[in-house]
């Protein structure tokens, strides 16, 4: 269900891949997120790497198109995309007013959800991923011991979550109404200042509760920090996967972003610009990441 807010946006300067060409530039918008999307100052200039500025700059070139970032948070970043932002909010969709459309795509490590396909639609997926439940080295919780069934492990670490504080972040991946936390007893708390979420992990080492949801890039980049600090209990959630949004009204720029997406990914390319940035993964999800010639 979705709910709108304010108006309809009119999307005055939505563009697809023919406007871009015409235009010249290519605006892609991103949240600073894990190793997708870093951000950090050099001397009085803010310089942005990752895995999906590469990804992004590259198609670029392919389109013959110069390349600019658009800095995004997470709860704006829809709008900046298709003109009206949505958030999730007690399990629907619901709309704010119209605002300035600022980019032709959004590629920042985002998880491909129901909810955010009422918004936008979606590339073909390039990322594996999932939620795991991370605690404190010295919590009194366990890992679970996994099974070949993943909805048993899941049951297994949601019977450990009564009484217990996890910290979750809404409009992301981690908010708890996608995991139904909430019905599981647990100590659901939401940080009190707008975090990012590679912020998760220090805000549970400071003691701010004594878990926390993560993903799977986060967590291979938290496990390289804090080996000792911290340890994985188990998954929240099924197998997730992650994809490149782009506006509804675009579809040429979405099937040309997939036909070279997957020429990337059969020549070898993609797995050298993942190995990278997350070179732990292919250990985790090495048949998910082996090559597929692209079908015509």
């Amino acid at each position: 269900m979705v709910l709108l807010l304010g108006g309809i946006s009119t999307n005055l300067a939505a563009r697809d891949l023919a406007e871009i060409k015409e235009d010249g530039v290519l605006r892609h918008i991103g949240v600073p997120y894990a190793n997708f999307v870093t951000q950090y100052t050099e001397g009085n200039k803010v310089v942005h790497s990752g895995l999906d500025i590469e990804l992004m700059q590259l198609f670029a070139e392919h389109l013959g198109l110069e390349y600019q970032f658009i800095p995004a948070t997470w709860n704006n970043v829809f709008g900046k995309l298709t003109g009206i932002n949505g958030q999730y909010i007690d399990n629907q969709v619901v709309l704010g007013p119209p605002q300035a459309i600022e980019g032709d795509v959004m590629a920042h490590g985002v998880t491909i959800l129901d909810w955010r396909k009422q918004l936008i639609d979606f590339s073909d997926d390039y990322f594996p991923s999932a939620v795991w439940l991370i605690a404190r080295r010295d919590s009194r919780l366990q890992p679970i011991v996994p099974s070949t069934n993943l909805q048993s492990d899941i049951f297994a670490v949601k019977r450990l979550l009564p009484g217990l504080e996890i910290l979750a972040m809404k409009q992301s991946c981690l908010d708890p109404d996608l995991y139904r936390l909430y019905d599981t007893g647990a100590q659901v708390i939401l940080p009190t200042k707008q975090l990012q979420l590679n912020e998760m992990v220090p805000a549970m080492l400071n003691d701010e509760a004594e878990t926390t949801l993560l993903d799977v890039a986060d967590t291979l980049i938290a496990l390289e920090k804090w080996p000792n600090d911290i340890k994985v209990i188990g998954p929240i959630s099924e197998e997730q996967l992650m994809g490149v949004g782009f506006r509804k009204d675009s579809p040429n720029l979405r099937q040309e972003f997939n036909r070279w997406l997957a020429t990337l990914r059969a020549d070898g390319r993609f797995n050298q610009l993942v190995n990278k940035y997350y070179p732990g993964v292919f250990h985790y999800y090495r048949h998910y990441f082996e090559p597929v010639a692209p079908t015509e």
